[in-house]
């Protein structure tokens, strides 16, 4: 299974000739090269993990594709037929297997609502979270893709949900509201709580790829 890395939130995964697509949002350029999709994942409604555009050039490629994602996805997104998940929902979408875990986006602060988030397990061995640090209990997470930055990220939560989820591998995603400065930096937390595990930090730019 090869995950690609796209601008900030977005990612694609790959499994045998099919692609799942992962929150395009208003941070992340046209998905040109994705081919083959079977559906999409968007884990809550913040633009920059979701865009009218994205949905309107992927479903125009793969007509009929569903699209899954939260209550509160499905009332933003309103013009779109999009498929409800919870917390502990389990979704087979061929080839692709989809647990979902979490339920609520972190907290930004207390007067900004806080919002429906489901961070989504891919066949046991991918895990991203969203816009939460939504442990996956029970999994072995082969591949985590880790926010970065946010405004709701404080580095020391992030490097203690990487201990917890104690990845084989990870990778930095969410990262477009930091400097390349600050990215570096986040980047060289997140290495060290992997390590802890034994596991090793992967350094992906847009387009590039890990595989599970």
């Amino acid at each position: 299974m090869r995950v690609t890395k796209f601008e900030h939130a977005a990612l694609s995964v790959e499994k045998e000739g099919k692609t799942l697509v992962i929150d395009p949002g208003s941070f992340t350029l046209p998905l040109e090269s994705v081919q083959n999709v079977v559906a999409v994942v968007l884990t809550h409604e913040h633009p920059d993990h979701w865009t009218a555009d994205h949905l309107d050039r992927l479903l125009s490629s793969f007509p009929g594709i569903p699209i899954y994602g939260p209550e509160g996805l499905a009332r933003a997104a309103a013009g779109y037929d999009i498929v409800v998940v919870h917390a502990g929902d389990t979704v087979t979408v061929e080839p692709f297997t989809l647990r979902f875990f979490g339920g609520t986006h972190n907290v930004i602060h207390e007067t900004i609502p806080v919002v429906d988030n489901v961070g989504v397990l891919v066949d046991g061995e991918f895990y991203y979270p969203g816009d939460s640090y939504a442990v996956p209990k029970g999994a072995d997470v082969t591949l985590l893709a880790a926010p970065l930055g946010a405004p709701w990220l404080k580095i020391g939560e992030a490097m203690d949900f990487v201990l917890a989820v104690a990845p084989r591998r990870a990778f930095g995603t969410h990262d477009m509201t930091l400097s390349v400065i600050g990215r570096g930096m986040h980047r060289a937390r997140l290495t060290w709580a992997v390590e802890q595990g034994g596991g090793e930090f992967l350094v992906l730019e847009p387009g590039d790829s890990a595989e599970t």
